[in-house]
């Protein structure tokens, strides 16, 4: 039996702000603020989180 990869990553994100840089699930639950300004970085729509701020990366 093959064990499938999940599909779900984290993201590194960039606040637009302040330009604080911080991780994130990507299938986020619930509403990501920066940690440093507390604007909103990203959303939660039931699936892929819905992101509001510049993605630097995905981290496998």
């Amino acid at each position: 039996m093959k064990i499938s990869e999940p599909s779900s990553k984290f993201i590194k994100i960039r606040c637009p702000k302040c330009k604080n840089e911080q991780i994130m699930f990507g299938k986020a639950s619930a509403t990501v603020n920066c940690l440093i300004c507390g604007k909103v970085l990203a959303e939660p729509t039931g699936g892929k989180a819905k992101v509001k701020a510049r993605v630097l990366e995905i981290l496998g």
